[in-house]
């Protein structure tokens, strides 16, 4: 009983098996050339719809993790004397990860902290962890509006979720007291189910200015800073204003 391959696909995409219908012609046809054996094919197909299925769901926790920007650890620099490439790879290990440790990393604007929080929660991605990404800015947006728009509460439920969260720019703007309280119940629901990552250029004994209530701030940190390592950039230059690009042939800007 003889079956065309298009019959075949179709019955491979009502398992839903749509990568393998998909790559099946080009897969029978190297099958027939290089005399592969019915296991080898199997072994083959198999492999193929695994292999698929996991760069699909890799694609589609990058979208989700919303990223400003996709920058790898690749493209690091590390001109910051505070964080060597041995240090950067052992964070790429992941042990802090899964260990519920949190990162604290410190420095003026520019020095290439929020690259640093990107490429980790990039490579924690390729590696099979949820990660979710957003600014301080956002988060308080949407935590206040979660109760009302669908949209806000898909973003929390993800959030919520994730392996990893990277709040980026801490402490950007000062909160009042429903914001710090909102802010404190989401420390609070990740707390021992997830890491996070704290981009800031303020210190943790600045919080509390900002923070508002002391209460607050000490519950907070009480939270953040029982599993951390803190990570502080001392580059007084921006890494963005030194490799800067000019308009004009000559540097006339005086900086």
């Amino acid at each position: 009983m003889s079956h065309s391959i298009e019959e075949i696909q179709q019955q491979f995409r009502s398992l839903r098996l749509t990568e393998t219908a998909n790559y099946l012609p080009s897969l029978i046809q190297q099958a027939e050339s290089e005399d592969w054996t019915y296991q080898v094919l199997l072994k083959q197909l198999t492999g193929y719809e695994l292999k698929r299925r996991d760069e699909k769901l890799i694609e589609k926790r990058l979208k989700w993790a919303a990223f400003p920007s996709y920058k790898t650890l690749e493209d690091f620099h590390y001109e910051q004397q505070s964080l060597s490439k041995r240090q950067v790879n052992q964070l790429k290990e992941f042990t802090w990860l899964d260990q519920l440790y949190n990162l604290i990393v410190l420095g003026l604007p520019g020095v290439g902290k929020t690259h640093l929080a990107t490429g980790l929660g990039i490579e924690a991605i390729q590696k099979g962890y949820k990660v979710s990404f957003i600014s301080m800015g956002q988060l308080i947006q949407t935590l206040k509006t979660e109760e009302v728009t669908r949209k806000s509460q898909t973003r929390m439920k993800r959030i919520r979720s994730s392996h990893l969260v990277i709040i980026d720019d801490l402490m950007f703007m000062a909160m009042d007291t429903r914001e710090a309280n909102l802010f404190f119940h989401l420390i609070n629901d990740l707390y021992d189910k997830a890491s996070i990552i704290l981009t800031s250029n303020k210190g943790p004994n600045e919080w509390g200015e900002l923070l508002g209530d002391p209460g607050i701030t000490t519950a907070i940190l009480d939270r953040i800073l029982h599993r951390a390592e803190v990570i502080h950039f001392h580059d007084d230059d921006s890494y963005r204003m030194k490799h800067r690009s000019s308009i004009f042939m000559e540097e006339s800007v005086q900086i």
